[in-house]
């Protein structure tokens, strides 16, 4: 009997321990990987951050330069008419000075566009996002550059030709972040 009781005794005592070393959680490597799984989540938002800015960009100078394409189309045609009429001797001073001004406008507008291309080249080669779509868009800002000079030899409508060569550039840029 008493070696009953004091095995019951042992085993009352052991029991305790026993039970809180069964109950007690094990740490892993999981840890670990559940910060790195936040980190890289951390990393694929920001990337889906910077992909949507640059498509954005991209996006307002596709707008900005259709609009302004169909706009030149326009004066660009009166420009030419103008000038036919100038080398006829059949326009007015105020229609030739008139024609100057669309001229000097256009040239500035084609400027702004070479600038605002050469802005955008800058941005998506300094975010490391958007590195990746920087070869499709390079290029574009020498596009500009481009009708900006034909532009300023009084080529308007082969201007607006390569200025869309350029929408076409960007349109591919956003078909490639999508």
């Amino acid at each position: 009997m008493k070696r009953i009781v004091i095995f019951a005794i042992v085993c009352l005592l052991v029991l305790p321990a026993t039970a809180m070393s069964q109950t007690r959680s094990r740490r892993t490597s999981k840890r670990g990987t559940a910060s790195s799984r936040t980190r890289k989540a951390a990393a694929e938002q920001a990337a889906s951050e910077a992909r949507t800015e640059g498509a954005s960009r991209v996006a307002i100078q596709i707008k900005n330069l259709t609009a302004f394409l169909y706009l030149l189309g326009g004066v660009a045609k009166g420009i030419e008419q103008t000038d036919e009429a100038a080398r006829r001797n059949e326009a007015s001073p105020a229609a030739i000075e008139q024609n100057n001004k669309y001229k000097a406008t256009v040239k500035s507008s084609i400027q702004n566009v070479r600038e605002g291309m050469d802005g955008l080249e800058t941005y998506f080669r300094s975010t490391p996002e958007l590195e990746q779509y920087y070869l499709k868009l390079a290029g574009s800002e020498s596009g500009a550059a481009t009708a900006e000079d034909q532009a300023a030899a009084g080529q308007f409508d082969q201007a607006g030709r390569t200025l869309l060569g350029v929408v076409n550039r960007l349109t591919d840029v956003l078909l490639a972040m999508r």
